[in-house]
């Protein structure tokens, strides 16, 4: 299941997983954010045991994307333990993002 972060839980996932996080900065209104979701559930449900997914609306949380330096949403950030590994921005198919996620996850 995807988690939803605010300010006060996000280190907690960050840090606090064994896994790796897939954390998507997205925002109501962002038509490219709401065509990836379908995508990262699918995703959450096929690698539940390798990753972690989460989402940090970015009108709500403005500090946390600030701190990542989000500038573009759709924005997903892999993190593991808690570093940077690899930055995708934009929307795309199912493939695409497995592509990139490769090795990492």
């Amino acid at each position: 299941m995807i988690t939803n972060l605010d300010e006060r839980s996000f280190d907690e996932i960050l840090f606090g997983s064994e896994l790796p996080v897939l954390i998507d900065f997205w925002a109501t209104w962002c038509g490219p954010c709401k065509a990836i979701a379908p995508i990262l559930e699918e995703i959450d449900l096929e690698y539940k045991d390798k990753l972690s997914i989460a989402k940090i609306d970015v009108d709500q949380n403005q500090q946390t994307a600030t701190r990542y330096n989000v500038q573009s949403i759709p924005t997903l950030i892999l993190f593991i333990d808690g570093i940077e590994k690899a930055r995708i921005v934009g929307s795309m198919g199912k493939q695409a993002l497995l592509q990139k996620l490769e090795g990492l996850i």
